[in-house]
């Protein structure tokens, strides 16, 4: 234990040292590489004898950290990763140092869970919605949507008498959607509803990625009056489409189903007075999952689930850790434990916390409007060149494209990624391949946007 000890008389030399590097790193994040080569051996076999912070530090930098990429900077632009504000890095190292496992909430244990309950009181204002959901802090997109879809689960095993929670799942349980994002449909599986056994509802015609309402009400009404869930998006990966949220809940009048809206970022355009009209009438939804580590710019790994709090009954029967008698009534004694799937959880709240109390609702609308410039900046390059396809209008802060010649398109990317100047993904949309540039970092700026169609250009040259 020499090296424990000695590294606990020296804590502060290895904190500022880390501090430093950190430093460092976020000084000079515009020249990291964005994509890099990750040949590195790895050890099998550990020392009887440890090598000490100082050392091990040293080791991390000679093997792992050249080749890190800058996935948390200003040019990474794939699978809509956003990068971390300096009040979220100092929530995020808080969290560790105190290392709370954020649980009651009922003044008898530690004060995180009241931290987070006031978080979510801060995301709801920024977002809009009214202060009749409950929400809590779970690791990325799929928890997100599982949370609220195991509550929604729950709901529809009621309304057959059953409790699925308790007896597990039986009989088929319709689920609709038209664009359903891959953790969604991830979660089905986990939650035993069946990956490919949801009801496809048409997308509407002219380039959309949004269900069709007029196709959704004809599969309800193929279903003669049995509940079901639906999953709508609110900004699909592709092209950022919105799902027509005020007619879907006119549909309430007259069907019975469990609204779920996954809006892993694209709820963030509620942040936005130009923007937020694309979210109009989401506040009526049964529950909703957002991600943190998008738009929010906090780090990895952190998003949110909204459920009403009028299921909150249901949201408790499917959670509820039923094995620990000390708990009492989790409705009277709250505790998160009782109310999404992990028992042991860390701090995930405080970075959000600082971040929303640093920049409050004027920095995110500034982040928004700003990154959605960007994008159509970038969209308008796409547009002027004879080489490029836009495949897709940009709606918000994603741009869809192909090559004119579509044969070149993963010659084309992997280049361009292979510089490390900016990294983007393929994809695949209306039958064409396509590439991906999604702006959601607050450190995105112009001066981005010319070096990557710089690149572009030059790589175009070498095809």
């Amino acid at each position: 234990m020499n090296h424990l000890n000695n590294d606990n008389q020296t804590l502060e030399q290895i904190l500022n040292e880390v501090k430093q590097q950190g430093v460092t790193y976020l000084k000079h994040i515009h020249e990291r590489s964005t994509s890099g080569k990750t040949e590195v051996q790895i050890n099998t076999d550990l020392a009887i004898q440890g090598l000490g912070t100082i050392d091990t530090l040293k080791q991390f930098n000679e093997r792992f950290e050249p080749v890190m990429v800058a996935s948390s900077g200003p040019r990474y632009w794939g699978f809509v990763t956003g990068g971390t504000t300096p009040a979220a890095i100092a929530g995020d190292w808080l969290s560790t140092i105190y290392d709370q496992s954020t649980q009651s909430a009922n003044g008898n244990g530690d004060v995180s869970a009241l931290i987070e309950l006031e978080t979510i009181q801060l995301l709801l204002s920024l977002f809009n919605l009214p202060k009749n959901f409950l929400g809590g802090f779970v690791t990325g997109a799929t928890l997100s949507n599982f949370t609220c879809l195991a509550v929604a689960r729950q709901w529809i095993g009621k309304q057959f008498g059953k409790d699925f929670a308790r007896e597990g799942v039986s009989g088929n349980v319709p689920v609709l959607s038209a664009t359903p994002h891959s953790s969604a449909i991830k979660s089905l599986a986990m939650l035993g509803l069946g990956s490919s056994n949801f009801i496809q509802v048409n997308v509407l015609q002219g380039n959309r990625e949004a269900l069709d309402v007029d196709d959704l009400e004809l599969k309800l009404k193929a279903l003669n009056g049995e509940p079901f869930i639906l999953i709508s998006s609110a900004g699909t990966v592709n092209t950022v489409d919105f799902d027509d949220f005020e007619a879907i809940n006119k549909l309430r009048d007259k069907y019975s189903f469990w609204w779920h809206i996954d809006a892993a970022f694209g709820g963030f355009a509620a942040c936005s007075p130009k923007y937020n009209h694309l979210v109009k009438g989401w506040e009526n939804a049964d529950s909703i999952a957002i991600d943190c580590h998008k738009w929010l710019n906090v780090p990895y790994e952190s998003a949110v689930f909204l459920v009403k709090e009028q299921h909150q009954v249901l949201q408790v029967e499917t959670f509820q850790n039923s094995n620990a008698a000390y708990l009492g009534n989790p409705m009277e004694n709250f505790s998160y434990l009782n109310f999404l799937p992990e028992n042991s959880r860390r701090l995930k709240a405080l970075p959000a916390w600082f971040t929303l109390m640093s920049y409050g609702k004027s920095g995110y609308e500034e982040i928004v409007n700003g990154n959605v410039e960007l994008a159509q900046l970038f969209a308008g390059f796409i547009k002027t060149n004879s080489s490029f396809e836009l495949l897709a209008p940009v709606r918000l802060n994603t741009v869809c494209f192909s090559l004119a010649e579509e044969n070149l398109v993963a010659d084309f990317l992997n280049k361009l990624n292979t510089t490390g100047k900016v990294f983007m993904t393929p994809t695949f949309y209306n039958g064409k391949k396509g590439i991906r540039a999604a702006f959601v970092n607050w450190r995105t700026a112009l001066k981005d946007i010319e070096v990557v169609t710089a690149e572009m250009l030059r790589i175009l040259t070498e095809l």
